[in-house]
C-alpha cells in the first residue's frame, strides 16, 4: 500500500514585543484602542508583514460582520507572493476558512469565516495613478497598505475614502524612501504616534493636521524567526542609502552619484576574463533603444553567480549626425550577436521599443520586454555590484563612463520624487533591464 506524503506543518515562530503590540493595538484594554490606524515601517525582513496582515484580519473579524474590506499591495501579484500565500496558512491553522475567489462577480477576494462571522478582503493593486479607479464604489470598513510608499498617493487617497463604516481604520506597512516622499510628508510626519502627543496638542493649537495613528519602528531584531548568521547577510547586501532604507530603516535621501559601490574592482580585461567564459555561460543581450537618443547593446553571460559584461553596442545619432531606422538596428544586432549557432542569446528589451521588439521577433529572435521598474531595479544593481556579482570589461567604455556619472536627480527631489538624471543613462538603463528582469530575486538581493 502506497503511504501518503505527509503535509508540511507551518511553524509559528514566537512574536517579539513589537510584533505583539501589532495583533493587541486596537483591543479593549489597549490605550490607543481608538486610534483610526497603525503605521509599521523599517527594515526589510523585520516582521511587519507577518504582524499587520495578520492584526488587520483579526481586527476585522472581532470588530464586524458581512463587511468589505480593502487589501492593497504594488500589484495583485506582488501581494499574493508576499502576504496572501503566508497569510491563508496562517489563517487556517488558526481556525478560520480561508476561500480564495480568483474569478467570477468578486475576481482577487480572500472570504474569511470563523464562528459564524464572515466578512469580504478584496485585494488590489496600486501601482500608478490610474490603479484608483479600481476602488471606486466600494465600501468598506477598513484598508490594508502593504508596501505603501510604492504606491501613488491618489490611489491610496481613493481607497481610504472608501472606508466609512464607523469604526473604520487604516493599516500601513512599508520600508522606508526619500524622506520628502508623500507618504512620510502627509502620513507619518503628522502621525500622534510618530511626534508624540505634546507635540501633536501643540501643532493642533496652531491649527496644522494631526493624524491620530500609532508609529511602530521595526528592525530586523523585531523578527525572532532571522538568526543571527541571516541577519549579517543581509547586511552584507547593501549599501549607501540603500543600507540605511533597508536595513537601518530610515528614510534617507538619495543624492549623488548612484552606483557608488562600482570600482575598479568590479572592472575586468582580457587578462582576467575566464577561459571558456561564452560556452560556460548563459549569453543574453540586453538593449535600452533610442533613435534620437543613444542604442545600446550589452553583451552579457552569467556564470551562474557573477554577471560578466563582455562588450557593448552603441550608436548615439548626436554624435555620429545621422539617425538609424528599427531595420538597421536589426542588421546591426545580428552582426553584434554574430553568427555561431552555439552562441546565440535571448534579448531583453527596453519594454518602450515596440516597433523595434517586432523588427527583432520578425528575424526570429526571442525578445523579452524589461520589467522597467526603475527603484528596485537599481536597488538590485547596486546590491549587485556592492556583493562583487557584476564585472564589466574594460572595453565596455561608454558603459562605464556612465555607470561612473549616473546621479540623483536634485530637481525631482524637491517635489517628493526620487529619480535618476536623464542623461548617461543608457547603459546603466540596459544592465538595469537585464538584472531587474533576467536574474531571480534570490540572487539580486531582494
Amino acid at each position: 500500500m502506497k503511504m501518503r506524503k505527509k503535509r508540511p506543518i507551518f511553524k509559528f515562530k514566537p512574536f517579539s514585543k513589537k510584533q505583539r503590540k501589532v495583533l493587541n493595538w486596537w483591543m479593549d484594554n489597549s490605550p490607543v484602542k481608538d486610534y483610526d490606524g497603525i503605521i509599521a515601517d523599517g527594515a526589510i525582513r523585520s516582521g511587519k508583514t507577518v504582524a499587520m496582515s495578520l492584526a488587520f484580519v483579526f481586527w476585522a473579524m472581532a470588530s464586524y460582520n458581512g463587511q468589505n474590506f480593502i487589501m492593497a499591495g504594488k500589484t495583485i501579484s506582488s501581494f499574493q507572493r508576499n502576504v496572501l500565500t503566508n497569510l491563508k496558512v496562517m489563517l487556517r491553522s488558526r481556525g478560520y476558512r480561508c476561500v480564495h475567489h480568483l474569478s467570477g462577480e468578486t475576481p482577487n477576494m480572500l472570504e474569511v469565516t470563523r464562528n459564524g462571522i464572515t466578512n469580504y478582503f478584496h485585494i488590489f493593486g496600486g501601482k500608478d495613478e490610474g490603479s484608483q479607479e479600481l476602488v471606486q464604489g466600494i465600501t468598506a470598513a477598513g484598508a490594508f497598505f502593504d508596501e505603501v510608499a510604492l504606491m501613488p498617493e491618489s490611489f491610496v487617497n481613493q481607497a481610504t475614502g472608501r472606508c466609512s463604516i464607523d469604526g473604520s481604520k487604516f493599516w500601513f506597512n512599508c520600508n522606508p524612501a526619500g524622506p520628502m516622499h508623500w507618504f512620510k510628508i502627509g502620513w507619518i510626519d503628522k502621525a500622534i504616534g510618530f511626534i508624540g502627543r505634546r507635540r501633536a496638542r501643540e501643532l493642533q493649537e496652531k491649527g496644522q493636521e494631526i493624524k491620530r495613528l500609532l508609529y511602530l519602528h521595526f528592525e530586523m531584531d523585531d523578527n525572532l524567526s532571522l538568526s543571527e548568521e541571516i541577519k549579517k547577510r543581509y547586511r552584507s547586501m547593501y549599501t549607501g542609502v540603500f543600507f540605511l532604507r533597508y536595513i537601518k530603516g530610515l528614510w534617507a535621501v538619495a543624492e549623488g552619484l548612484i552606483y557608488t559601490m562600482f570600482t575598479e574592482a568590479n572592472i575586468y580585461n582580457d587578462e582576467t576574463r575566464p577561459k571558456g567564459l561564452e560556452y560556460l555561460s548563459v549569453r543574453t543581450i540586453a538593449l535600452d533603444y533610442g533613435t534620437t537618443n543613444p542604442c545600446v547593446y550589452l553583451d552579457i553571460y552569467d556564470d551562474g553567480d557573477v554577471i560578466w559584461v563582455d562588450r557593448e553596442y552603441r550608436w548615439d545619432s548626436h554624435v555620429e549626425k545621422t539617425q538609424k531606422t528599427d531595420s538597421q538596428y536589426a542588421d546591426d544586432m545580428e552582426d553584434f550577436m554574430g553568427s555561431n549557432p552555439d552562441l546565440m542569446a535571448d534579448i531583453i528589451a527596453d519594454p518602450s521599443a515596440a516597433s523595434f521588439i517586432t523588427e527583432l521577433r520578425g528575424r526570429g529572435y526571442v525578445v523579452k520586454p524589461a520589467d522597467n521598474d526603475v527603484d528596485d531595479g537599481i536597488r538590485a544593481v547596486s546590491s549587485m555590484f556592492y556583493r562583487d556579482k557584476i564585472r564589466v570589461h574594460e572595453r565596455c567604455t561608454g558603459l562605464i563612463t556612465e555607470l561612473r556619472s549616473y546621479v540623483w536627480d536634485d530637481k525631482a527631489k524637491e517635489h517628493g520624487e526620487e529619480k535618476p538624471v536623464k542623461q548617461l543613462d543608457h547603459g546603466p538603463d540596459a544592465l538595469r533591464y537585464y538584472v531587474y528582469t533576467k536574474i531571480p530575486e534570490w540572487r539580486r538581493g531582494k
